[in-house]
């Protein structure tokens, strides 16, 4: 039983010893990185706005520049962000980097697609 008929004592060392048994090693486990965590939202954003942009310009057939370019530069803005705060999430200390290791290569792909459109605009 847990608590009736203990010290206060063997109750706190149960509880230090049911937290060791999650733990890895004995180890606290280690929270995600804030700043990665605003690369993977602000990474998917773009990636997510830069495919509605196709999209909606292929269901206009083309009748709607001012609308996709704004869009399309809110997409850029958003996925250079995402680099950005990938990159300084690895800074933070005795953190989880798996969200700096997803935003990085979404925020990029955004970019580089981007980038593809807008030089094949161009040709």
């Amino acid at each position: 039983m847990f608590g009736i008929g203990k010290s206060a004592e063997q109750r706190q060392r149960e509880r230090e010893r049911k937290k060791r048994g999650t733990r890895r090693y004995g180890q606290a486990g280690f929270r995600h990185s804030r700043m990665g965590i605003c690369s993977c939202v602000s990474g998917g954003a773009g990636l997510l706005l830069l495919g509605g942009c196709i999209f909606y310009a292929f269901l206009a057939r083309g009748n709607a520049h001012g609308i996709i370019g704004g869009l399309a530069i809110l997409s850029l803005v958003l996925s250079v962000n995402g680099i950005r705060c990938a990159l300084r999430g690895f800074y933070e200390r005795e953190r989880n980097y798996l969200t700096c290791k997803i935003g990085l290569p979404v925020s990029s792909a955004a970019v580089f697609f981007f980038l593809a459109i807008f030089i094949g605009g161009l040709g």
